[in-house]
């Protein structure tokens, strides 16, 4: 079985027991909570598409931890000018587990 959710401004093609990073959610570590915005779901001989959303069908996650990605560095330089700056940024992510995903 397989589902293609939107979570984080971002679609993910998930199956079951899959460990996935996604944008923060909002919840603790530990938690369990249900993806609502299922695009598209394949059970093998099926296929259901949303127009936009399916409304019949639920993937549960649950949140292993929060984790940071890597360090991306910028640097900015005017040649002449005597102007450089030098950045750098981590994003954080949530690792999560799909438990189930499910059809009512």
């Amino acid at each position: 079985m397989i589902a293609v959710v939107e979570i984080g401004g971002k679609q993910v093609k998930l199956s079951p027991n899959q460990i996935f990073y996604s944008e923060l959610t909002g919840k603790e570590a530990g938690e369990e909570f249900a993806m609502e915005k299922v695009l598209l779901l394949e059970d093998g001989e099926n296929v259901l598409i949303g127009r936009p959303f399916l409304t019949e069908v639920t993937v549960k996650a649950k949140i292993l931890e929060d984790v940071k990605g890597p360090k991306i560095t910028g640097f900015i330089y005017k040649k002449r000018k005597n102007y450089h700056k030098k950045w750098g940024h981590r994003q954080n992510y949530q690792k999560l587990q799909v438990t189930s995903i499910a059809v009512t």
